[in-house]
């Protein structure tokens, strides 16, 4: 009875309600409110395009971040990552998560590989010009800055929304789970999606 509870929960998240989710920094707020949010593009990863209609067919998990990203993109990942280990065998095969890196400039291709392989098999990495992740980003309703830091060896931080966004096998963005949502919840919301077909 909880866990129907927590899927009601994730359910609710959907893309015509409302919903604010705070940045890794805290200090900026994302509003999803209103208008349609999801949709395809192309970016490019180490085996070349990428395009979300690839993976038509299978439930996606969709997430912005950076392989600098010191607490929020490891602690979502990790969350995905148990989800995704929950699935028998033949329910991974239908799902795939995509990292796209909101920090062109440090993200090799090599690095986003390296990163998200650390999490799980079934995610990649990809990036593109600035400009193709702005916009890609204004898909979805993602918001990212760079925020300069003083003394570091790193030189800067991207201060980023913590949103993951579940698509569906037919390509629509269907759910948005906020930051810390709990990996059973995760696991839920994907069951759900798969069982629709």
């Amino acid at each position: 009875m909880f866990r129907k509870f927590l899927l009601l929960l994730v359910l609710l998240i959907s893309v015509s309600s409302t919903q604010s989710a705070e940045s890794e920094h805290g200090d900026r707020v994302l509003d999803l409110r209103g208008g349609q949010l999801g949709g395809d593009f192309t970016l490019q990863s180490s085996r070349g395009e990428f395009s979300l209609q690839q993976l038509r067919g299978k439930v996606v998990l969709l997430y912005f971040g950076y392989t600098k990203c010191p607490d929020v993109c490891p602690s979502s990942l990790a969350l995905l990552s148990q989800a995704l280990n929950e699935l028998s065998e033949d329910e991974q095969q239908q799902v795939h998560g995509v990292f796209i890196s909101v920090d062109p400039k440090r993200d090799s291709f090599q690095a986003l590989d390296d990163y998200v392989s650390y999490f799980h098999p079934n995610l990649i990495g990809v990036t593109g010009s600035e400009a193709e992740i702005a916009r890609v980003a204004k898909l979805y309703g993602a918001q990212y800055v760079e925020v300069q830091l003083e003394e570091s060896a790193f030189a800067y931080a991207v201060d980023h929304s913590a949103t993951t966004y579940l698509i569906s096998p037919q390509g629509e963005l269907r759910f948005l789970l906020p930051h810390q949502t709990p990996s059973v919840m995760i696991l839920e919301a994907i069951r759900y999606l798969l069982a629709e077909g």
